[in-house]
């Protein structure tokens, strides 16, 4: 292997006849973690309703037929289009979408603060980006709720400045629930785009700016196309999570503002629950997540084919 690599030749590979069993303990963890638990959501999906919680082992396509079509109270009515799931899903999407702008909105210039400060002082503030993550989801959602509340420290803090008069009514909001997921997942925006930044060669901006290009010109034409990946991945980061997320509407939306993450948790509470419609919704949601991440790998193999080009 020394003297090809010496000669310029194809270096061999040592561990090529070892390689499928040194993956093996990867690839049992990733097939018992990720894919058994997708597939038992998949079958579960097919089966048929207990009434006291859990399934009987029947082959039903009744779950799927319960999220897109409404039958009446007692199933025998011509069938309607479901527009209470469709637009539970239609609120997720807004709300995780609403979220990952304004964590890009943030997220994008604190990345770049990060990145342009000197060598020594960005752990430092990654460190700081990352030291209320350390503390449970649960934990800091319910803080959330605690800041935003009528008599929290938000509108304390509002009221003793003056500038507002009464306390403002955040929590049970779309609103609240939009801070909740941008707080719950900024860290997941800033970490990729400061990675994209970090690598990014700022002569290109010295260069551009030698041609009189402006601020904005050089942002848009330069900067933004070269970091593209690392704002694509901050994005799908954030969006995914957000889109599945159930902690904040629960504890900071209310009944209002129930989302797709809400409902399936729901179906498996209790005795009350219909397990094959949690597992159908589940598997829909991931149908939407998996599209999405394609449109995004496709769009972004177009880019890197243009660039090629």
């Amino acid at each position: 292997m020394a003297a090809g690599a010496a000669g310029g030749g194809v270096t061999s590979d040592t561990y090529k006849a070892a390689r499928p069993w040194l993956l093996l303990p990867a690839w049992s963890v990733l097939a018992l973690l990720s894919l058994a638990p997708v597939l038992m959501m998949l079958v579960y999906s097919f089966l048929t309703k207990e009434f006291r919680g859990g399934v009987i082992w029947e082959f039903s396509l009744a779950a799927y037929d319960q999220f897109f079509f409404d039958r009446g109270l007692f199933g025998d009515e011509p069938p309607k289009i479901q527009w209470t799931y469709l637009a539970i899903f239609w609120r997720s999407i807004w709300q995780a979408g609403s979220a990952t702008l304004m964590s890009l909105l943030i997220g994008f210039p604190t990345a770049y603060f990060i990145a342009t400060r000197p060598a020594r002082q960005r752990p430092v503030w990654v460190f700081l980006i990352t030291i209320p993550y350390w503390v449970n989801l649960l934990i800091r959602t319910v803080s959330m709720k605690f800041l935003l509340r009528e008599q929290g420290p938000l509108n304390d803090f509002l009221l003793f400045t003056g500038v507002i008069d009464s306390p403002l009514q955040i929590v049970n909001t779309n609103l609240a629930v939009q801070l909740g997921l941008f707080y719950s997942y900024l860290p997941f925006m800033v970490l990729p785009i400061y990675a994209a930044v970090e690598r990014y060669d700022f002569a290109l901006s010295e260069a551009a700016a030698d041609l009189y290009a402006s601020k904005w010109t050089t942002l848009r034409r330069i900067l933004l196309p070269a970091i593209r990946p690392g704002v694509i991945a901050g994005c799908i980061l954030v969006f995914v999570p957000s889109l599945g997320s159930f902690l904040a509407p629960d504890l900071l939306g209310g009944a209002r503002n129930f989302m797709i993450g809400s409902l399936i948790e729901e179906q498996f509470k209790g005795n009350a629950g219909n397990w094959p419609f949690g597992a159908a919704t589940s598997m829909i949601l991931l149908s939407m997540v998996l599209v999405i991440l394609l449109l995004f790998a496709r769009q972004q193999a177009r880019s890197e084919n243009r660039g090629r080009g």
